[in-house]
């Protein structure tokens, strides 16, 4: 990631000469000098990053350049804003040329002129050190293709690692996963006769290569398959050495095989494997796939003979797994549970203990240990390393040492842990590695709203700003590309939504680390750290109180995030002084913080450049006029304790970048006039009533509460661009005519809450959603027969929504659909489904229908919904 930065810094340098003519010619000179040099550096990276593990002066010459680069951005950033530009959606360039503004004002010329001229002097200091630290030539292999890369150190390196995992016993192996080995057991022997792919995926270190390599032994396949071979391909991989690695377990190395191999071509080879397999029925093992095109490029060579063939391949990747066979089996490994990680600890710290209940050692250090199993959160490759760890160390306190700084011992004493968790976080883009990196400025443990997490990604300017009606798509895209990685776990969902999400200890671990080597943020915690940050991004883990009352004025800071439970109370003369000292913030998360009074103090307003506001949770009723002073900001976040509102003066209006806003309040805003919204979230039906909804162009996703019968839903209609709605009736109260909602052509979510006096009302839904929620609606007749006509409905849940008796679902009804959920149709006793009905449904919940006695047969053989899915009334805070 090193070279991403100092490439980021370098463009922006080059934007920055190309956009300013009226530089002086001594300005312009050190800017060209400092781009060119940071250039110049830029082709030592590669090597110093592979040297900065063993060499820490090597690690401290990077640490220098990364800070420099950054620097350099935030310098540009700053006075680029500083020259009075206000359009947040301008890109970086467009902000650049503002900086015209900058040359007409000699105070802000001259200390833009001083920072570049101390970062010069600077990088002049990190040049000397380079002879010193005697990085002097370059990394020859740079940008050579995966298939030339095989004997690259690393590569090799992780190859050895794979080969001598530590867990790789049978006895320890299955511990929590015998039921797995015993699906896929049955899923390689059935009787299918095309070539299968099996695919085991999830996150480096839950036991994929363990898994298969116990399905390859197991005398069952054994038995089956007399024709078998094993390839570990990596990230980097050669092609030609897979397809000779696998002619080699079928006919021997002999020497006379082994020079005809060396001398074929890759066709010549792929052509020769296929002639070796087409009689035979073969089991190949495919172990740690990155890249799907390393899967394209070996199964020319495996044929399908319709003789039951069968292939098992693990990645990390979620995408790979899904698509290497459109009608193969994939399998996501899960991390262990308490008690099955607490089995596999004992087994691993006294091996011949197999019955793993027996006390092996003193409550006090079984307590010790149990606390220490606990932080490996399920994660076998932990547990096991941990177990090993702690059987060479005696006594209480030697546990008591290995608890206090667990990471740190545990990568010591094992290298596995660092390199097979490096391994995703080095396959990222430069983008997705920010986005990742981005995690660890949250506390260990923390559950992560997605949404929230989405925004700041957005003000901290991860997203690139391609187009910027598609930056919120991007930053999901980014998410669930993390995902499907395996490197974020998901925590909460909806549906098809991801509402929360969080990252493993050991990967917090690892993004901590990679963002501290980049400059990326600080945590401030004088527990663990006692200097001073210095870095452009804080996060507050502790101790507010004495963070707040450092000198950090020299310091352009541009985000900062509390997450200090114990901090009660916040003057006003504090946060005064806090918005004189960073006037430069973009981000600014008070979440959790109690004011000494109910309100904001004015000087927010004086936080100009900022993007993203957060409040909530916070006592902050009102809000000051001073807040109309933030033209830059995009996201508003003031949604207080649950059903309290906040007072927000008319000056919000004037807030005309703001993309996503997030409150309860009780005057009314003149909302139409901040165009570029694209979230509106928790705004009451009062407030809406006058707006101009036509004007709101760019209106996504619209919350609406205390909805009455009187009021009309026709302003909705006009939001050509609305993808998702939640309407919530004030408590008793039935909705008006649904009709103008048939308006809203692209709207694909639906959340309604509260009396449908019609059923005919739901006829003249869009034909356009894919997620339905009928809360409260009390219909009189079965609503199925109309619902069971939506053409592309996915996502169904009916909550006291129905007073009937019986649903019914008719033939071919429910085409599309994959969840149903059914809560407190109290009175529902029959449910007659049709054999051609619901025919994808993948997921059913059924709670709270006591007279619902039996179900269909098929859907019996349903997966229940999991258990982090958040019911309806939690995720939107339904009001009673």
């Amino acid at each position: 990631m090193v070279d991403a930065v100092v490439s980021y810094a370098v463009q922006k340098l080059g934007d920055f000469l190309i956009e300013e003519v009226s530089l002086r010619q001594s300005l312009r000179e050190n800017v060209l000098w400092l781009r060119n040099e940071l250039s110049f550096m830029q082709a030592f990276l590669k090597d110093a990053e592979k040297k900065q593990a063993e060499d820490h002066l090597v690690q401290q010459w990077i640490f220098e350049i990364t800070s420099v680069a950054n620097e350099a951005v935030a310098i540009l950033e700053t006075y680029s804003l500083d020259g009075g530009l206000n359009d947040g959606n301008a890109g970086f360039v467009d902000r650049l040329k503002a900086c015209a503004c900058i040359c007409q004002n000699e105070a802000n010329f001259h200390n833009i002129g001083t920072d570049i001229q101390s970062l010069k002097q600077r990088v002049m200091d990190i040049s000397r050190k380079r002879d010193t630290y005697g990085i002097t030539h370059i990394n020859n292999n740079a940008g050579e293709g995966p298939s030339n890369r095989s004997n690259d150190p690393s590569s090799t390196l992780i190859r050895s690692l794979r080969r001598a995992v530590s867990y790789a016993d049978e006895d320890q192996l299955f511990v929590g996963f015998r039921e797995v080995f015993q699906r896929l057991l049955d899923e390689l022997i059935k009787k299918e006769s095309r070539r299968n792919v099996l695919s085991i995926y999830g996150m480096g270190g839950l036991g994929k290569t363990t898994l298969a390599r116990n399905l390859y032994n197991s005398p069952s396949l054994l038995a089956i398959f007399h024709t078998r071979a094993w390839i570990c391909v990596s990230q980097q991989y050669s092609t030609p050495d897979l397809l000779r690695s696998i002619i080699k377990s079928i006919q021997g190395c002999d020497e006379e095989t082994l020079k005809m191999l060396k001398e074929m071509t890759e066709r010549d080879l792929e052509t020769h494997l296929r002639d070796q397999l087409k009689e035979r029925k073969y089991l190949v093992v495919v172990d740690d796939v990155w890249h799907r095109e390393a899967w394209e490029s070996l199964k020319r060579a495996l044929p399908d003979n319709n003789n039951g063939s069968r292939v098992i391949l693990t990645t990390r990747k979620e995408d790979v797994a899904e698509r290497v066979d459109d009608k193969g089996f994939s399998h996501k490994l899960r991390f262990l549970n308490k008690e099955e990680s607490w089995d596999l600890f004992c087994k691993k710290l006294c091996p011949e203990n197999k019955m793993g209940s027996t006390y092996l050692f003193s409550p006090l250090m079984e307590k010790l240990a149990k606390e220490m199993v606990e932080k490996c959160r399920g994660l076998p490759l932990a547990i096991v390393v941990l177990g090993g760890l702690l059987s060479h160390r005696k006594g209480v306190d030697e546990w008591q040492k290995v608890k206090t700084h667990i990471w740190q011992h545990m990568k010591n004493d094992s290298i596995e842990i660092h390199h097979i968790l490096s391994l995703s976080y080095n396959d990222l883009s430069f983008e997705l590695k920010q986005c990742f990196l981005y995690f660890g400025i949250f506390q260990e443990d923390e559950v992560i709203d997605t949404e929230k997490l989405m925004y700041l990604w957005l003000a901290e300017g991860f997203i690139p700003r391609i187009r910027e009606e598609h930056m919120e798509d991007m930053a999901e895209n980014f998410l669930h590309e993390l995902i499907s990685r395996s490197l974020i776990q998901v925590a909460e969902t909806f549906f098809d939504k991801i509402l929360t999400c969080r990252i493993h200890d050991l990967l917090r671990d690892l993004a901590v680390q990679k963002a501290m080597e980049v400059n990326l943020f600080d945590i401030y915690d004088p527990r663990v750290n006692l200097g001073i940050p210095f870095r452009h991004r804080h996060a507050i883990h502790t101790r507010t109180q004495r963070y707040l009352s450092l000198d950090l004025s020299k310091l352009k800071v541009r985000s900062i995030l509390f997450f200090d439970k114990e901090f009660k109370n916040l003057e006003d003369k504090n946060f005064m002084t806090f918005c004189t000292t960073f006037q430069h913030l973009y981000v600014l998360d008070l979440e959790n913080i109690i004011f000494s009074r109910n309100e904001l103090p004015h000087t927010i307003g004086d936080l100009v450049h900022l993007k993203f506001l957060g409040l909530s949770n916070t006592n902050v009723f009102k809000l000051p006029p001073s807040i109309g002073k933030l033209k830059s900001l995009e996201t508003l976040e003031a949604l207080i304790t649950d059903h309290c509102s906040c007072e927000l003066p008319p000056q919000v209006a004037q807030l005309t970048n703001l993309r996503h806003f997030v409150a309860r309040y009780e005057v009314p805003l003149q909302v139409d006039k901040l165009t570029n919204l694209r979230t509106l979230k928790y705004i009451r039906c009062d407030q809406w009533k006058d707006t101009d909804a036509a004007a709101l162009v760019n209106l996504q996703e619209l919350g609406m509460e205390r909805i009455r019968k009187s009021y009309s839903l026709k302003s909705i209609g006009s939001l050509k661009r609305l993808t998702t709605l939640w309407l919530v009736c004030q408590y008793g109260q039935n909705f008006p005519p649904l009709e103008p909602l048939s308006s809203c052509e692209n709207l694909h979510r639906l959340w309604l809450s509260g009396g449908i006096e019609e059923l005919a009302d739901l006829n003249k839904l869009p034909k356009s959603i894919t997620l339905l929620v009928l809360g409260s609606a009390k219909l009189k007749e079965d609503p199925m027969p109309i619902l069971g006509k939506f053409p592309n409905l996915k996502h169904l849940e009916l909550s006291w929504a129905y007073n009937g008796k019986k649903i019914t679902c008719e033939g071919n009804s429910f085409g599309q659909l994959e969840t149903l959920r059914l809560d407190f149709l109290e009175n529902l006793e029959s449910w007659h489904l049709a054999t051609t009905a619901m025919s994808l449904i993948k997921g059913l919940s059924i709670f709270q229908c006591h007279n619902l006695k039996k179900i269909p047969e098929r859907m019996k053989h349903v997966a229940v919904h999991g258990s982090n899915q958040r019911r309806t009334e939690y995720y939107y805070r339904f009001p009673n």
